[in-house]
């Protein structure tokens, strides 16, 4: 495995990396630069494009170009015309949150959830957030909220278990998941972290089933099993 590092200038907050094998290109956003960045593995080049508002998670669209989340709206996003459109408003009780992470589900649901802007790093009022999802009708679901900071989130393989951290409580949870309606239910810990290990934040899951969970100001990565709750192994960056 060879690491590359491929943009490095002029990021504040880079989040949601997302490959498009269509564009052969990947993209990531930077929160507070208010950017939307694409970076073409042929020509090497990045372009970026500057939206109105924090944009914190980036998702391919079925009829093509992007789907971003923005501020507190879900908005599309067209490429080659730098066109934004808004698609709905969550949070309009609450000005002073902003999404967080995203992720789209296996079946096409828009996963995201909000958390209140921070005064410093991991420094906010608590308990803003809820966790939303954009169904394909652009209809939205709001599955719950009290969350402190919305962040990683993935599907089990057999897409029978959806993940998700709320980083503030130091807590890996899963939830059973229905595929058909996009229903979570049953909420469990699979992994408490210790405050040394540093707070979890970003999330993805790999081919053999485990969780690799970024810790934010821990300079590291970690897996998990899901199945049986342990610590398998880290890697420091």
């Amino acid at each position: 495995v060879r690491v590359e590092c491929v943009v490095s200038d002029g990021y504040g907050i880079g989040e949601s990396p997302l490959w498009d094998e269509k564009e052969s290109s990947l993209l990531c956003v930077d929160i507070t630069g208010r950017k939307v960045c694409r970076w073409n593995s042929v020509t090497k080049q990045v372009q970026a494009i500057a939206v109105d508002a924090p944009v914190s998670s980036v998702a391919l669209r079925k009829s093509g170009d992007y789907v971003l989340t923005l501020g507190t709206r879900f908005a599309a996003l067209q490429w080659k015309e730098q066109l934004v459109t808004t698609i709905t408003h969550v949070d309009k009780d609450k000005p002073n949150n902003r999404f967080n992470d995203g992720k789209v589900d296996p079946a096409g649901r828009y996963f995201a959830g909000t958390m209140a802007e921070e005064i410093r790093p991991a420094v906010l009022e608590r308990h803003q957030g809820s966790l939303y999802t954009l169904c394909s009708d652009l209809s939205v679901v709001k599955h719950f909220d009290q969350v402190d900071i919305s962040n990683g989130l993935d599907w089990s393989l057999d897409h029978r278990t959806f993940f998700y951290i709320d980083s503030l409580s130091y807590s890996v949870d899963a939830f059973d998941y229905d595929l058909q309606t996009g229903k979570i239910g049953n909420r469990r810990s699979i992994y408490k972290l210790e405050k040394e290990e540093s707070i979890p934040d970003g999330m993805c899951i790999d081919t053999e089933g485990k969780l690799w969970v970024a810790c934010y100001d821990g300079g590291r990565v970690i897996r998990l099993d899901p199945e049986t709750g342990k610590y398998l192994q880290r890697a420091d960056l």
